[in-house]
């Protein structure tokens, strides 16, 4: 479906719905004393006049061509932003920083205490690498409007990738480095890109990530070819032997690529396209639009976060998520700020007192990070034993987001960093802030406490009830935003209008539906409790999880904690607490417990009916720090688990099991699985079907795929080694023939312990080796097994 910018034709029946926002109810902001005058007339002006506001900070920007109409949205919810203006990402980043005179001051910073380096790129340097890498490109078959897919770690040339494709007018689409084949798979076949940029290997602690072997196996599986894969050799930790066929040497792309210049895109033309997590066969790309993005990447840099000319700013998160997007490459960059890359951990690269080096080193003035960050530094370093020889004096402000914060994990944050920590909400389909405290607005830096803010520009906030009603103040309901939405939100998923408009507005018709609950109190700041899906009913009364789980955590042995929802036969449901002790606490567990219900009863009171409370070693979380509580509440409900790609060890639900049946719950449920695409590619045609691999079965053997390559024909698969009733019995026979001799195999077994022990990064065999048949071919011919453990 084609969503053309429309001319100045008269509004139709959509806007003449949207046009009463003047007469809205914003009395809250319009005749407050409590908030400041010039976030009123801002934000005010945004919901009013949003023609003359967001055209008139969009001339912050450089455009090749103006604007003809700042916004339409004739379409809904399809709205445009700066419809036919013509601009360049890259320009706006690298270029008009170096034309006007500030080619020498520091773009990026990498600091990684796993290599122990730290390197400096000036805008002069990314521009120079960043124009000749797009030449490079281009001569590959680069052109304007084709996907680049990016998978690597956060080093300085993932972001020289991401600007080299956007300066050709490409799209690229920057896949998290912790995804598996599988996951890689998926978004090639999805995106369909004309060029892969790769880095060879990536790092986590004490151990080598083969990247290259990854996308050697997605590629391999995948149904769709890129033209070529440009390779970056981190040649201070691996050097990898490429395909000589398929990949080819980032070097040499640059050796024999001539500088690019940026080729202009109307406003509403993708900038990117983001993967979100899911275990849907429809993987849903977020589409982002160019102009209404960037606009609002500039404004906010300053506006909320208070940034200023020449200012070092942090963003501890990856590239891989939106948050990186905007606030590692194209945020600051915008700003003409210098953007920290930090490549390790809070609390074990080698010490938690990292985040403090790294302010004092690098005089870092405002930090961006999620509050699981903080909660590891609490536990591990407390009372700053690491962290107090550094000097924290040029830094002014933390923001946190992505996930809830509790009173006493932000009290810790103020505590020892001494700065005003603020608290803010957006998602990966805004891209930006929708609610904050905006330090260019005149905010007051003492908000209630939970609030995540205020409305930003252009975000008219409702909550409502399910039936449609508005709640009142202090009300707990489902946020939704009125239409239209402010510039650089989502467009679409791409190749998939119709999933978007069903998922987002089908269901309050008029409103973008955040599907996260919380209230608005009288002031009009608005308070994100939870995810909708989070909210306990207690025998009709609805609880947030994020009101009991900051109950929990004033408790001065909890280092982290997690509440949901399980069944009940009188109320329906009641809360159930897992908790993870500080280390060196000497209580039993069960006392802590007993004094966790005390805390939570004096505090939230007899309503909640809290009462289940146990002990784990470890939550279940994604890799962006985010807690699963679903999963954990489905879990306990001896429900069916599917986990997303992006759980950071599924290994976690053993003691979770252990812990949910020390409280009657889990004592039926299945193990928790984990999905994978499988494809069978043959000569004939392509074969497609799904397995799930239990994380009981990840306990026991580490092993969750196995790669099978035929030397011969064409035929690639991904099976898993231990499998569901009936899942090889539906596998052509020769395969089911190598995977049956396989899951018998003692040799696989002493090979498989070799890895655990980390004796091997990589294994690859010839499976005829390990069936131990080494004169007897299989009816695939000489297979090849390659496996390794699941990141």
């Amino acid at each position: 479906m084609s969503h053309q910018c429309l001319g100045d034709n008269s509004r139709d029946e959509w806007n003449k719905a949207t046009s009463n926002r003047v007469n809205d109810d914003h009395d809250c902001y319009r005749n407050s004393t409590v908030h400041s005058e010039l976030y009123m007339d801002t934000y005010l002006q945004s919901l009013n006049e949003p023609e003359e506001f967001f055209g008139n900070i969009a001339k912050r920007l450089h455009w090749s061509k103006l604007w003809d109409r700042v916004l339409d949205n004739r379409t809904p919810p399809f709205t445009k932003w700066y419809c036919g203006g013509y601009l360049n990402a890259c320009y706006n980043t690298i270029d008009r920083h170096v034309i006007a005179g500030k080619g020498d001051q520091v773009a990026l910073i990498h600091d990684s205490p796993m290599t122990n380096t730290v390197r400096k790129v000036t805008y002069k340097e990314l521009f120079e690498k960043v124009s000749i890498l797009a030449g490079g490109l281009r001569r590959l078959g680069v052109k304007k409007g084709d996907r680049v897919v990016i998978y690597m770690p956060l080093i300085p040339e993932v972001i020289m990738a991401m600007l080299a494709t956007v300066r050709l007018g490409a799209v690229h689409s920057v896949v998290f480095g912790g995804f598996a084949a599988s996951e890689l798979c998926t978004r090639i076949e999805h995106a369909k890109p004309t060029v892969v940029i790769a880095a060879n290997c990536g790092l986590e602690p004490n151990k080598v990530i083969p990247y290259l072997d990854i996308l050697h196996d997605a590629v391999g599986m995948s149904s769709w070819k890129p033209i070529r894969s440009v390779i970056f050799q981190r040649q201070q930790i691996l050097v990898s032997p490429l395909d000589i066929e398929n990949d080819i040497n980032w070097d040499d792309v640059l050796a024999y690529g001539e500088r690019a210049e940026c080729v202009p895109v109307e406003a509403n033309d993708p900038l990117y396209i983001l993967y979100t997590s899911g275990t849907t066969d429809k993987p849903k790309g977020i589409q982002r639009p160019t102009g209404g993005h960037l606009v609002t990447l500039m404004y906010t840099m300053d506006t909320v976060y208070g940034v200023k000319p020449g200012d070092v700013w942090w963003n501890a998160s990856d590239l891989g998520w939106v948050v990186g997007h905007s606030y590692i490459c194209y945020g600051p960059l915008l700003y003409g700020a210098t953007s920290i890359m930090y490549e390790g951990k809070p609390d074990r690269t080698p010490d938690p007192g990292q985040y403090f080096r790294l302010i004092d080193q690098h005089k870092i003035n405002v930090l961006f990070s999620v509050p699981t960050a903080f909660r590891v530094l609490r536990r591990a370093d407390p009372d700053l034993k690491f962290g107090s020889k550094y000097s924290l004096k040029s830094l002014r402000t933390i923001f946190v987001a992505g996930e809830h914060c509790d009173l006493e994990t932000k009290s810790w944050i103020e505590e020892k960093f001494k700065v005003p920590v603020l608290n803010h909400w957006w998602q990966t389909e805004t891209g930006s802030a929708i609610t904050a405290t905006c330090l260019g607005l005149d905010q007051n830096l003492n908000p209630p406490k939970y609030t995540t803010g205020l409305p930003f520009v252009g975000y008219d906030i409702k909550v409502m009830h399910p039936d449609g009603s508005e709640a009142g103040p202090n009300e707990l309901g489902r946020i939704l935003c009125k239409l239209p939405l402010p510039p650089g939100t989502m467009s679409t998923l791409f190749q998939n209008d119709e999933l978007f408009k069903k998922v987002y507005f089908q269901n309050y018709p008029g409103y973008y539906d955040t599907m996260d609950a919380g209230y608005k109190d009288d002031n009009g700041y608005i308070f994100v409790t939870a995810r909708d899906d989070d909210v306990i009913n207690v025998a009709g009364h609805r609880i947030s999880t994020s009101s009991l789980e900051d109950a929990v955590f004033k408790h001065p042995d909890v280092a982290d904690a997690a509440v949901f929802g399980v069944p009940e036969s009188t109320k329906g449901q009641v809360p159930l607490c897992l908790f993870v002790p500080k280390q060196g606490c000497e209580k039993p567990t069960t006392k802590v417990s007993v004094e966790i219900i005390k805390v939570v009863r004096d505090t939230i009171g007899p309503i909640a009916s809290f009462r289940l409370v146990a002990a784990v070693e470890t939550l279940a979380r994604t890799r962006s720090g985010k807690t699963m509580r679903k999963a954990m509440a489905d879990f306990a409900a001896n429900k069916s688990v599917i986990l997303p790609a992006t759980v950071e060890d599924a290994t976690v639900f053993k003691d979770i099991r252990r812990a949910l049946q020390e409280l009657g719950y889990a004592m039926n449920a299945p193990d928790p699985v984990v999905v994978f695409q499988l494809q069978f590619v043959q000569r004939k045609g392509i074969y497609k079907t799904s397995a799930r691999m239990s994380s009981s079965q990840v306990v026991g053997t580490v092993i969750l795929a196995l790669i099978i390559v035929s030397t011969v024909g064409s035929m690639a698969a991904s099976v898993p080694a231990v499998c569901e009733p009936g899942f090889l019995e539906s596998m052509p026979p020769h395969i089911r023939k190598v995977c049956v001799a396989l899951e018998n195999s003692n040799k696989l077994s002493n090979a498989l312990n070799a890895y655990i022990q980390n004796e091997a990064s990589a294994l690859v065999y010839k499976a005829d080796d390990l069936i131990g048949q080494p004169d007897k071919r299989t009816d695939a011919d000489h297979v090849f097994l390659r496996f390794g453990r699941r990141r």
